[in-house]
């Protein structure tokens, strides 16, 4: 794109009418047609005359030749309905403008900058509207676009014209779809409307914490009289404590006892008595504060009587704080309205009725106006606290590194050696490259590798003329595959191996990557061949030439630059016109590239090795320093993230480290237009993790990843004995894949662990605890690839993809992704089968 913005610039709009049409009695003024349309209304009053006028600027001043701007009869084209489009594409007799001419020009004196309002040479003669009805629904689009209105019939007396049937069906198909689209926003606009008062009408949870003390040899109780019939009580407690399940033979514990005693009534004729018992690891240094939380289903609205004792091995003091409040929906209706919630927005992502960033924002809104209304409304503090932001500001340091790394021409230099290493042959390189994302998501974060590899890969496939979605598809898929091998490759591996109680039970960091490693091995070299079995019929190829492909990618480029354009002021007005007008030519271009286009595509390029060498020439390192200061900074980065997984004294989040990285990049680089830098930040991908975030806490407030492990737990002791490991490893391998590809992996993992801690030791059940733990690590890891929002590495390279023009939606994901997930999660079991049943690795 050539906008620049010169100095001594100069504004001057000039519309001459031809000498040959003099004798025309039916042409319009200049604020006739410029009346037509809104978003060249700037024609009106800037071209009063027909000679030029000068608008002068505190900027400079620009010029914006309209020579072969000529007024249009009523008579051509399709009168009224298509005057707009009929304006843009205009007359003229200068053979020395095309599709491709810049919108600026610059004078030999380099003083004057020319935008050019029309570059229609192509039509040296008046293309009819004869091509078709798909032709002229395009121009219809396009001309919608540019006018930001909907161009209606005019009222006119004239006669009607030929094409007045087709034009009628094309304003029959645009008020359905325009009623369809004022449909949705209203039903949406009503839902948020509905969401919103139910969430105003209730007041935050304000119930004051109270300190408490207890010891061995005192205890503390209180009563709670303001209950209602069939509500829950929610207990929050904050402590030293410790997490996990405890032994209550050598650890120290505290004891809360929740009582109540129901009298005889109307409804019952004798006393019933209902005590639950909450048993809470302390930590031994008595250090950290954690919250604790329960839920407990009482009888009536009877006095509620609440006990707490310490078991300590000496007799000191252990300050506590606790509070309590009232839920007035039981369990399993909380559990059907989080169900509700999930499936409407995954609805809201599948159809792409919504952006799945509102979408997220929507569920997350529907979520919260339903704890208003079950009583445990979240206070604004609360629900910031929800979102985890050192996932964000890992995905925000990273991008701003890669958005500095792509200046220096590295990513596509790494595409023209991936397909010399491939010597031209298209699966051998796929195959590479998702070898090669698989092994550094092993040792990185899968976003982090993921950011490194979309970029790449993007600019590969367009020297290749290939499709990137199918190809992005597939490196994400291995990325989170890889990432499952050792124990800081996923986030729920490193919830598992950070776990005190596991490593306790022999859980650790070598142990647990010895292990997944072997496995993640077989299942990633039998997914080779099963990819390939999916791509079998698909066509990576683009059909149509290169020169049509990279065509059809400018007009959207272009199309989405005027789309973001605000239109606030004259100029920026003008601008948008300038893009819209260079959309219009490049469609009328690609259509008659598209009629003379007849050669093939081959599926194997035979002349590989002269392409190589025109690609080197053509992709090279444009700046040299700047990509040693880049690649020192990447690797310093990645280094501490090697030693933030190892080193204990590094006290640094994945977060921090991003962030300073970016910082120190910033300062290296010497970036002086931030803006630019800020612009290539994925900040829908930022706000959709937001929201998938409070999204997730929500419902998990809503228990519906408690009533998830709860299921799971009874399932597995109905089983008999003898099956009972087997049937324990296939039912956590599935329930944690499934439930992964619907809901974030990170609270399932951990809310699933201390259930699967607690069904270990539980005499009845009689479970080792490490063929369950590798089973939740292999599901939850695996069930990424079941949809597109499965995995934050998915979301991320969906993002940076739709950014450069080549978005794929949820469905595109989920035919490849899906049946994906469904084999490695077979393969997996069937190693986790094979070790824990067969060779009995329990110990």
């Amino acid at each position: 794109m050539y906008l620049e913005n010169k100095t001594s610039l100069e504004i001057e709009m000039s519309q001459t009418a031809s000498q040959g049409h003099q004798g025309r009695s039916s042409l319009r003024s200049p604020k006739a047609v410029a009346g037509n349309f809104g978003e060249l209304c700037l024609l009106e009053g800037i071209s009063e005359r027909l000679d030029t006028q000068k608008l002068q600027q505190s900027a400079g001043q620009c010029v914006i030749h309209t020579e072969g701007f000529v007024p249009i009869r009523q008579e051509d084209g399709f009168r009224n309905n298509f005057s707009a489009v009929n304006i843009l594409r205009g007359k003229t007799n200068s053979a020395n403008l095309t599709e491709r001419s810049p919108l600026l020009r610059f004078s030999q004196d380099d003083s004057i900058t020319y935008m050019t309002l029309h570059d229609p040479s192509f039509v040296g003669v008046e293309e009819p509207w004869n091509n078709g009805s798909l032709d002229v629904e395009r121009r219809y689009r396009l001309g919608s676009e540019v006018t930001s209105l909907s161009l209606s019939r005019s009222s006119s007396s004239e006669k009607y014209d030929p094409l007045d049937n087709l034009n009628l069906s094309f304003r029959f198909t645009s008020n359905v779809k325009c009623c369809f689209k004022v449909s949705k926003t209203a039903t949406i606009f009503a839902f948020v409307v509905l969401c919103s008062l139910f969430f105003s009408m209730y007041p935050d949870r304000d119930n004051p914490w109270r300190m408490v003390a207890v010891s061995p040899t005192e205890s503390f109780s209180m009563n709670v009289t303001d209950f209602r019939d069939n509500a829950l009580l929610k207990l929050q407690v904050a402590g030293p404590f410790a997490g996990g399940m405890i032994d209550l033979t050598t650890q120290e514990y505290i004891l809360i006892q929740v009582e109540q005693t129901e009298q005889p009534g109307q409804r019952r004729r004798r006393t019933q008595q209902v005590t639950h018992n909450w048993t809470i690891p302390l930590h031994a240094e008595r250090s950290d504060q954690i919250v604790e939380t329960k839920t407990f289903e009482m009888l009536s609205s009877d006095p509620i009587a609440i006990t707490i004792q310490a078991f300590l091995q000496d007799n000191e003091v252990v300050p506590l704080s606790m509070t309590h409040q009232s839920l007035y929906v039981s369990v399993e209706t909380q559990v059907a309205i989080a169900g509700i919630i999930l499936a409407g927005v995954y609805v809201l992502i599948i159809f792409e009725i919504v952006h799945r960033t509102l979408a997220a924002m929507l569920g997350s809104l529907a979520a919260l106006a339903a704890l208003s209304i079950i009583g445990n409304r979240p206070s604004l503090v609360t629900v910031v606290e929800w979102i985890d932001y050192e996932t964000l500001a890992l995905l925000f340091g990273m991008m701003v590194l890669v958005a500095i790394f792509s200046e220096t021409g590295f990513f596509d230099y790494c595409a023209v050696k991936a397909y010399q290493l491939a010597r031209g042959r298209v699966w051998p390189m796929i195959i590479i490259l998702c070898l090669i994302a698989a092994i550094l998501s092993a040792f990185l974060d899968n976003v982090t590798t993921m950011m490194l590899f979309t970029p790449v890969t993007i600019r590969l496939c367009e020297v290749l003329n290939l499709d990137p979605r199918h190809v992005l598809i597939a490196e994400v898929i291995f990325t989170n595959i890889g990432g499952a091998a050792t124990a800081v490759g996923d986030p729920p591996n490193v919830i598992i191996v950070s776990n005190q109680d596991l490593r306790r039970e022999g859980i650790d960091f070598a142990s647990f990557t010895g292990y997944m490693f072997l496995g993640i091995c077989l299942v990633l070299f039998t997914s080779f061949p099963f990819l390939r079995m999916l791509y079998w019929n698909k066509k990576l190829y683009n059909k149509e030439s290169i020169e049509i492909v990279e065509l059809k990618h400018e007009i959207l480029v272009w199309r989405q630059t005027a789309q973001r354009i605000n239109p606030a002021s004259r100029e920026e007005t003008a601008v948008k016109c300038l893009l819209m007008q260079k959309v219009l030519n490049l469609e009328s271009l690609l259509r008659k590239m598209m009629k003379t286009f007849q050669r093939q595509i081959s599926q194997e390029d035979k002349n590989w090795e002269q392409n190589i060498q025109e690609l080197q020439k053509k992709h090279r390192i444009t700046d040299k320093v700047l990509l040693v200061k880049c690649v020192s900074v990447l690797g310093v980065v990645i280094f501490m993230f090697f030693l933030n997984s190892f080193v204990p004294s590094i006290h640094l989040d994945l977060g921090w480290i991003a962030i300073l990285g970016a910082l120190w990049l910033l300062v290296l680089a010497d970036i002086q237009d931030f803006e630019i830098i800020l612009h290539r930040v994925e900040w829908a991908t930022l706000l959709f993790f937001a929201g998938l975030f409070v999204l997730m806490e929500a419902l998990a407030q809503l228990q519906l990843i408690d009533y998830i492990g709860e299921q799971t737990a009874l399932l597995i002791k109905a089983v008999p004995e003898d099956q009972r490991l087997a049937i324990a490893i296939i039912l956590v391998m599935w329930v944690s894949a499934l439930a992964s590809s619907l809901i974030d992996n990170i609270p399932f993992t951990a809310t699933m662990i201390p259930v699967l801690i607690n069904l270990s030791q539980d005499a009845d059940v009689n479970l080792p605890v490490k063929p369950l733990i590798f089973a939740l690590a292999m599901g939850a890891c695996l069930g990424g690839n079941g949809t597109l929002i499965g995995a934050s590495a998915n979301v991320v390279c969906a993002g940076i993809a739709e950014q450069h023009g080549y978005g794929f939606s949820f469905m595109e994901f989920f035919k490849l992704g899906f049946p994906m997930m469904i084999m490695t999660c077979m393969i997996g079991m069937c190693y986790l089968l094979a070790t824990h049943i067969g060779l009995g690795w329990n110990m």
